[in-house]
């Protein structure tokens, strides 16, 4: 394997350094319906999701984390919290709750992991 070292990285308008991409780019993300039978819209470095019951998903990874100490952002629609539940070197679960702390399941939900 090749390895390629430069201090910034430039598309001839916009310029950042390579600390920024490695350090600053989402490790995994994705987009997917959770009612019905669940589906990823878009995703990147997730190969599926797992309906664990009312409104609690798990996003598996496609590459692993090299450790389960990585942060997660988490969304749905509608004044509800997407909250992470459970970290694994191979996958994240969420769980989403409306204001009252109730579990349900939406349309559009979004998990990005950070490490």
């Amino acid at each position: 394997m090749s390895t390629l070292r430069t201090e910034n990285i430039s598309d001839g308008t916009n310029s950042t350094s390579t600390t920024n991409v490695v350090k600053g780019s989402a490790k995994a993300w994705v987009n997917f319906n959770g009612t019905g039978t669940v589906a990823i819209r878009e995703a990147y470095n997730v190969g599926s999701i797992t309906d664990n019951g009312t409104g609690n998903y798990t996003a598996n990874f496609t590459t692993a984390m090299p450790d389960a100490n990585y942060c997660v952002s988490a969304t749905g629609i509608n004044q509800t919290t997407l909250c992470p539940n459970a970290f694994a070197t191979t996958s994240v679960t969420v769980v989403l709750r409306n204001i009252s702390g109730v579990n349900l399941d939406l349309d559009y939900n979004s998990v990005a992991i950070f490490r």
